[in-house]
């Protein structure tokens, strides 16, 4: 009978290892690591859509960034703009200094058109006179551009022999300024001494100088 109770204790022992064994393997994946998440590349989201951070769409308002604005009165370059006739208030005054040989008359370019502009070169001068229109000839003096502040003047001299032959000479009636580059001219009373004296052969008596050739006081 002893060896019977010893038998069936060892079978006993053996079937109660191996429903341990059966339930460990049937719950192997719940204990162990779990299972690594499919890698994604780098900047892709799982969905394929767009990933969390990366650039925005380059459609109109989205990510895009709009250009520098450039100054006021200035090309997209930055450069200023020419300045054109309308932009331009225009006088003329009487610069004449006593002693000189020749007379002078100055005349005044102010930059009103709300931006800064350039100008250079030599304005075309005409003088009305009794015996018809006579063009001012260049002085030769360098040009130099310049830009003209918005509120700001510039000024050139046009230079004129005095009437010192004692007779009525050329009359002068008026000025007509054409800045330069420019075919929009504006009508000045001439402010210089009444007249011309009378020159024979060809050619003008009368000269201009660049645009900056001259200045407030002279």
């Amino acid at each position: 009978m002893r060896v019977r109770k010893i038998a069936f204790a060892a079978l006993a022992v053996a079937a109660a290892v191996s429903l341990t064994a059966c339930q460990d393997g049937e719950t192997g994946t719940a204990q162990g690591a779990p299972t690594a998440a499919p890698t994604v590349p780098t900047g892709a989201s799982p969905s394929g859509g767009p990933a969390s951070g990366g650039p925005a769409s380059s459609g109109p308002g989205k990510g895009s960034t709009p250009p520098t604005a450039a100054p006021a009165g200035s090309t997209a370059d930055g450069k200023s703009t020419k300045c054109r006739t309308a932009d331009l208030t225009i006088t003329a005054a009487d610069r004449t200094i006593s002693g000189d040989a020749d007379n002078t008359v100055v005349v005044e370019l102010k930059n009103h058109s709300g931006k800064d502009c350039t100008l250079s070169g030599y304005a075309g001068v005409d003088l009305k006179t009794s015996a018809g229109t006579l063009s001012a000839k260049r002085s030769g003096e360098p040009v130099v551009t310049g830009v003209v502040k918005n509120g700001k003047s510039t000024y050139f001299g046009i230079i004129y022999p005095a009437n010192t032959s004692g007779g009525s000479g050329v009359r002068i009636t008026g000025l007509v300024v054409t800045p330069p580059d420019e075919t929009q001219s504006v009508t000045l009373p001439w402010p210089g001494t009444g007249s011309l004296p009378v020159t024979e052969g060809s050619g003008s008596p009368v000269k201009v100088g660049p645009i900056g050739s001259a200045g407030q006081g002279e």
